[in-house]
């Protein structure tokens, strides 16, 4: 049954292809998070373990409140790993160990995520019609800035 939330199915289809694509970018960073978490190596080693493992949990809630928003505004989440890879606006780097390079890598998926979202904010605003879903983007663009505001007090230069 499609929702009747006072905006037309062509804004809510556009809204939900758009959100689709921000569905894959968390799946990806989540995924990439995870990884490095399991694969982290060095001295402070703890430290990095349980920091990595606070972000890949909260972006398990972000994956899972932008596959609910979708279901929302009546439409089906992508869920396939194969649709996520092709959806994706991130890379896949080879493996790293390395803490400065997954630091790096990490804190471009969010910069590029962030970038997205505040476009996001305004075209779903002005162009879509669909204010809660703004609102929604907006506070993921915080949450973003935020973890990559933590991932850059990593970086010494």
């Amino acid at each position: 049954m499609k929702a009747n939330i006072g905006i037309g199915e062509n804004h809510l289809q556009a809204v939900a292809e758009k959100l689709q694509v921000l569905l894959a970018d968390e799946q990806v960073l989540y995924t990439k998070t995870r990884n490095y978490h399991w694969n982290v190596v060095g001295d402070n080693f703890a430290e990095m373990h349980a920091f990595y493992e606070g972000q890949y949990n909260e972006l398990a809630e972000i994956v899972d409140e932008v596959a609910e928003r979708i279901r929302m505004i009546g439409h089906y989440s992508s869920g396939r790993l194969v649709d996520f890879l092709k959806l994706t606006n991130l890379l896949e780097p080879e493996y790293t160990n390395v803490q400065s390079q997954q630091i790096k890598n990490l804190l471009d998926d969010h910069e590029t995520i962030i970038r997205n979202l505040r476009e996001l904010i305004t075209e779903f605003s002005d162009k879509q019609k669909d204010l809660g879903t703004s609102d929604f983007v907006t506070g993921l663009m915080r949450q973003h800035e935020k973890m990559a505001w933590m991932l850059r007090s990593y970086i010494t230069k």
